[in-house]
């Protein structure tokens, strides 16, 4: 046992020894309620709280705040202490002759803990030094804690400050986040950016009219993308059933059924491996809107994410890193193809799966026996592509073999009509004039399950009742997929996946 692990085994012994005395004394150590009727930061922002010398204590509103001890500095009988809450930090001054004698020196300063969760009634004052703080007049201890929270120390030395038992381990944070919200509070800043962004957008959609939805996310045939997915039974039924990776076939029933907009966030599922861009349950926003193309949502999507760097930033500029990333529109449209040969020299334009295969080998791409053309396509694009495209940029104009559920395009052989958005340096956003055809949608299906039989697993299955939907008449229809983990890394200036996600998947601790 580490000598951390052994302090905190400690400190447990500790804890669970005075937790046993509170309940001996009678005192209830995890009370049902307290009425809060200030947060730490409301109090800060109203200096009309404060009470004045000459004011009588009846006259001065009073106040009731909760959150855990975080500091303690004990003098005799009265202390000062920091009190943390869901919007930050507020001095407490706490005194025996207040509170009462045994209130103060056994339940508060003998039983109480930083970390512990307290509650505080009383009224606001200014210290001597200036600085804003309750008066307790009444404690109570709403949650006894039974292990220490690994607070940093500052240490004066050699005339410097430094920082000990800091709680930065990024993966420790991951697995323990609700200790990166206490230790860390600034982490809660990103969070709040990211449901800002969702509800940023959200409200753009609905101002267009356009209808939020829910889809199923257990599915008999997933399908909407090229993924592997996760497979689950359904006892009752005795049925396979799989995790969604995309909500498409379902969105685009209802677009059949005759609704002109909808949209959903959802959680969707693929099971595929864990880096800084991906994890396996992540957040995406669908939409999906009748007698439109992929022109008019390029014109869409750059309009609504400029909007929302506005909303979060006040600018349409956003610093990611050492770069400095403007969503103001219009956003550079390059076709895929010539976005690759202006990198590699290469013109893969109407190339065989041979001639594609030897121009990879050339590039040092590495080629599974299953790859077919569009795959390698993929893959040259994201080695010499992507990774340069640090501004928002949609690349067009997508090879057919990639896009089983795009339309062909209008006036180039072999392509279709898509878009993906990158934005430093990686995909935020995926787009198309939707194939409404059910006999190409049928032909592209089949190609699909011979690419799958031929050992591509990401390959589409063929659904036969989206088919039939298909058939019985889709307007032309313009669909949008946007990551909302991605998309919240840049708008938050966030290094990992794992950074905008409460909880992400992580390898199990031996």
């Amino acid at each position: 046992m580490s000598n951390t692990e052994s302090s905190v085994s400690e400190q447990h012994e500790i804890r669970l020894e005075k937790l046993q005395e509170l309940r001996e004394m009678g005192y209830d150590p995890y009370p049902y309620d307290f009425e809060v009727t200030h947060k730490s930061k409301q109090i800060l922002d109203r200096p009309e709280l404060i009470k004045q010398d000459d004011q009588d204590e009846e006259d001065v509103e009073k106040v009731a705040i909760a959150g855990r001890v975080m500091t303690r500095r004990i003098m005799g009988g009265s202390t000062f202490f920091n009190l943390q809450d869901s919007e930050g930090e507020i001095q407490v001054y706490i005194r025996k002759n207040d509170v009462g004698k045994e209130e103060y020196n056994e339940v508060f300063k003998r039983l109480t803990d930083i970390g512990d969760i307290v509650g505080i009634k009383g009224h606001v004052f200014k210290t001597g030094t200036g600085e804003t703080t309750v008066y307790a007049k009444e404690f109570t201890l709403l949650s006894k804690t039974l292990r220490p929270i690994p607070l940093p120390k500052e240490v004066e030395e050699d005339g410097e400050t430094k920082v000990y038992d800091a709680f930065t381990d990024k993966e420790q944070r991951y697995r323990q986040r609700y200790l990166d919200l206490i230790v860390n509070p600034e982490v809660r800043d990103v969070f709040q950016q990211r449901t800002d962004m969702v509800q940023a957008m959200r409200d753009y959609m609905n101002d267009k009219g356009y209808m939020e939805v829910e889809t199923p996310i257990l599915q008999p045939i997933y399908g909407g993308a090229s993924a592997e997915p996760f497979v689950t039974h359904h006892n009752a039924l005795d049925m396979k059933l799989y995790l969604r990776i995309a909500n498409e076939l379902y969105l685009k029933r209802l677009i059949v059924g005759g609704y002109d907009g909808v949209y959903e966030f959802s959680k969707d599922f693929r099971n595929e491996g864990l880096s800084r861009f991906h994890n396996p349950e992540f957040t995406q926003v669908e939409l999906y809107v009748a007698y439109k193309d992929y022109n008019w949502m390029m014109e869409f999507v750059e309009n609504m994410v400029e909007s929302v760097a506005k909303a979060l930033h006040g600018s349409a500029t956003v610093t990611v890193g050492d770069n400095e990333i403007d969503f103001s529109a219009p956003w550079p449209r390059t076709p895929m193809f010539e976005a690759i040969e202006d990198e590699t020299g290469k013109d893969l334009y109407d190339k065989d799966l041979d001639e594609l295969k030897s121009i990879a080998k050339e590039l040092d791409i590495d080629l599974e026996d299953s790859f077919g053309k569009g795959k390698i396509i993929d893959e040259i694009f994201g080695e010499y592509v992507e990774p340069k495209l640090i501004q928002p940029t949609f690349i067009t104009d997508y090879p057919i073999e990639m896009s089983p559920l795009a339309k062909k395009h209008r006036e180039k052989e072999g392509l279709v009509e898509r878009f993906e958005c990158i934005c430093n340096g990686k995909e935020i956003a995926n787009a198309f004039s939707e194939l409404n055809d059910p006999v190409d949608q049928r032909k592209r299906f089949e190609e699909q399950a011979r690419l799958r039989a031929e050992g591509d697993e990401e390959a589409m299955a063929i659904d036969e009742d989206f088919l039939q939907a298909l058939e019985y008449g889709m307007p032309p229809t313009a669909g949008l997929g946007i990551g909302i983990d991605r998309l919240a890394m840049i708008m938050t200036d966030s290094d990992s996946i794992r950074d905008v996600l409460f909880f992400p998947q992580m390898k199990p601790e031996k």
